[in-house]
């Protein structure tokens, strides 16, 4: 049985108006990236765009012409799995396993979390922006490979 090579999703939140390079660095190889919110800027969007397709949502602070294109919640399709990608963590609906979502990306709260709840693997990658307190400076990568889904966390900016 042949082996099916690996699709990654690059996922990024909180830039707030600027894209590090580690983090473009860091999104390299991945055939898709996912923005979960506070972007800052459609400059922000469209270096990204440079590395791979974008899919994003609008987040509490993106407002200005800019943003009235950018929908609130997405939910896209990725090898196979579901992804459904809001930015507050607030707004995910208490029905997702219903729904048939495998994965719920958030952002909002610069924390950065992977876990899995009810068989539904939520992702924050935290901030990929200015620091804010001590937090560190991350984004997530998601991997499919033969019908598994993978995911990590990705430090691009060890704390200070």
């Amino acid at each position: 049985m042949q082996k099916s090579k690996p699709m990654a999703l690059g996922v990024i939140s909180d830039t707030h108006g600027s894209v590090r390079p580690e983090a473009l660095e860091a999104l390299r190889g991945c055939e898709r990236i996912v923005h979960a919110g506070d972007i800052g800027g459609a400059d922000v969007l469209s270096e990204l765009a440079t590395v791979a397709p974008i899919t994003a949502v609008r987040g509490n602070n993106d407002r200005g012409a800019w943003a009235d294109d950018v929908p609130h919640e997405r939910v896209i399709e990725f090898g196979g799995f579901s992804v459904y990608v809001v930015h507050e963590p607030a707004h995910v609906p208490d029905d997702v396993v219903a729904r048939g979502y495998d994965v719920v990306v958030t952002g909002h709260t610069h924390r950065p979390s992977i876990e899995r709840r009810d068989g539904v693997l939520f992702v924050n990658p935290g901030s990929a922006g200015p620091r804010r307190f001590t937090l560190p400076v991350t984004l997530a990568r998601l991997w499919v490979a033969d019908g598994a889904l993978e995911s990590e966390l990705v430090e691009i900016v060890p704390p200070a």
